[in-house]
């Protein structure tokens, strides 16, 4: 779908001390990372850690405080036009006008990229059958379901063959189908020789795409590696994942003060203990659940996740990141 973009030898995007104000409110905290052209990278953070606010000045769409920011070697402020040609971005914000049709608004943007009329048209059919929207192409964008509209704005960002791709949570809100659509075709692109920076408040979500993640906290940036590396680095920590019969209220507290237990987490029905010695937090379980009466209705060890690295390094806890993506998935306020 994509033509393979020329090889080059610097990073798709590079930031250096990229700092972003707002009034006393320090957004963006002297952030330094590079996305090595071809990456899927994920910039993972809670609401108001910065994620957007970096999107945005690495876009062009603000000038940050200090620092600077290049992509594919361009200067994001002073050759602001010359960045703008070679990404797309899928922001917050629509682009898109809901009185024209889908055809005619990607007929539009290829127009505004200088992208000759053949090309775009034949480009747009392409973007258009794949996102499964071919044949409502000459409806009004006011008729479109959510998902649809979110589709359409994809495709824009695409019309004119950009190096590096912009994806600000673009499956968040979005039913299932949509979700798998964009995830499959973020692939294809991939495969394909774009470079994909994405948001997402869905851990799974960044675990299944992304090469490589930066976790932002308050600004900065506290952890940056491939998912398996970041997951290995809490190799030395197991899971115990345990679920009682009857009613439970004591686990957190008593297996909280446990020499062995570093975490106690609930999660739905089910009890995470995290633990150096799973063996040895297993007979403790079984001794609990024998002297309150209690039945195991399942136990088992688990690896640790994208999601509870992503506890480790933002403090915050499973029920927070639940909710993170409860937020996300009904497709929440505005972020910073």
């Amino acid at each position: 779908m994509v033509a393979m973009i020329g090889m080059q030898t610097e990073p798709a995007v590079e930031v250096s001390n990229l700092t972003k104000c707002y009034g006393e409110l320090l957004a963006v905290d002297h952030m330094n990372f590079k996305v090595n052209k071809g990456e899927i990278f994920g910039l993972l953070g809670p609401n108001g850690a910065g994620k957007t606010t970096t999107i945005r000045m690495l876009t062009g769409l603000t000038n940050p405080t200090s620092g600077t920011a290049r992509i594919a070697g361009r200067d994001c402020v002073r050759e602001r036009l010359a960045v703008k040609q070679r990404i797309g971005l899928v922001a917050e914000e629509s682009n898109l006008y809901g009185e024209m049709s889908a055809w005619d608004n990607l007929m539009f943007i290829g127009e505004l990229y200088g992208v000759d009329k053949p090309t775009r048209t034949e480009r747009s059919r392409q973007l258009l059958e794949f996102l499964q929207l071919y044949e409502r192409r000459d409806d009004r964008m006011l008729t479109y379901s959510k998902g649809m509209r979110r589709r359409v704005r994809i495709a824009a960002a695409l019309v004119h063959h950009p190096e590096v791709l912009f994806l600000d949570e673009p499956t968040s809100g979005l039913d299932v189908q949509s979700s798998r659509l964009i995830r499959s075709l973020i692939r294809e692109l991939n495969e394909e020789g774009v470079t994909i920076f994405l948001t997402t408040h869905y851990i799974d979500e960044a675990d299944q795409l992304c090469g490589r993640v930066a976790i932002i906290k308050q600004g900065k940036i506290v952890a940056d590696d491939s998912p398996q590396k970041l997951k290995f680095s809490l190799q030395g920590e197991h899971i115990v994942e345990v679920a009682f019969s009857g009613n439970v209220s004591d686990v957190e507290a008593v297996f909280g003060k446990h020499p062995l237990v570093k975490d106690v987490v609930k999660h739905g029905d089910k009890y995470h203990i995290h633990t150096a010695n799973p063996s040895v937090v297993i007979e403790e379980i079984v001794r609990y659940a024998s002297s309150n009466g209690l039945e195991i209705v399942s136990i088992n060890t688990k690896q640790p996740s994208l999601e509870d690295v992503f506890v480790k390094y933002t403090g915050l806890d499973a029920v927070q990141v639940e909710r993170m993506e409860f937020r996300a998935m009904k497709a929440g306020g505005r972020r910073v």
